[in-house]
């Protein structure tokens, strides 16, 4: 089964907790309603997923992930099956002017042998943890109930 790592900042104030999640890039999820995911990705043979995570996090956001103390969410699995390992970071002055993610290769339409070049995150932003809740693909959701039950 593969495994994801991914990073979720958060950050905390009178109104409450926000959190930072990205749009997925592509046609698939351009009409989707729940589109958004913590930026995540494929743990290589032998990498610590916590490396992985800060490393998806900068080819997917394209900055460098902030430094701060890490709380081990676990594990959540996604209706795929997909298992994603999330850590959290304390990051209340984060922010980007644009993000500027890597880009995945995908045939388009499907079985036609044409290939285009898609972003894998085409936005980002802080978003209440409550209204992200019904934004990020639903086997997170337990990530953000984790986060806030710290």
């Amino acid at each position: 089964m593969v495994l994801s790592a991914g990073l979720l900042l958060y950050r905390a104030d009178d109104a409450g907790v926000q959190v930072w999640i990205a749009h997925m890039g592509g046609p698939f999820w351009r009409n989707r309603p729940r589109a958004w995911s913590i930026p995540k990705g494929i743990v290589e043979r032998d990498e610590d997923p916590l490396d992985t995570a800060r490393r998806e996090f900068a080819e997917e956001i394209g900055v460098a992930a902030p430094d701060g103390p890490v709380t081990d969410l676990g594990e959540v699995r996604q209706a795929s099956g997909k298992r994603v390992r999330v850590f959290a970071v304390d990051a209340p002055g984060f922010s980007v002017d644009r993000v500027r993610s890597n880009t995945a290769r995908i045939e388009l339409p499907r079985g036609s042998g044409r290939f285009v070049e898609v972003p894998e995150v085409d936005d980002a932003r802080w978003v209440p943890i409550d209204e992200a809740r019904s934004m990020v693909v639903a086997g997170q959701v337990a990530a953000l109930d984790r986060l806030t039950a710290e």
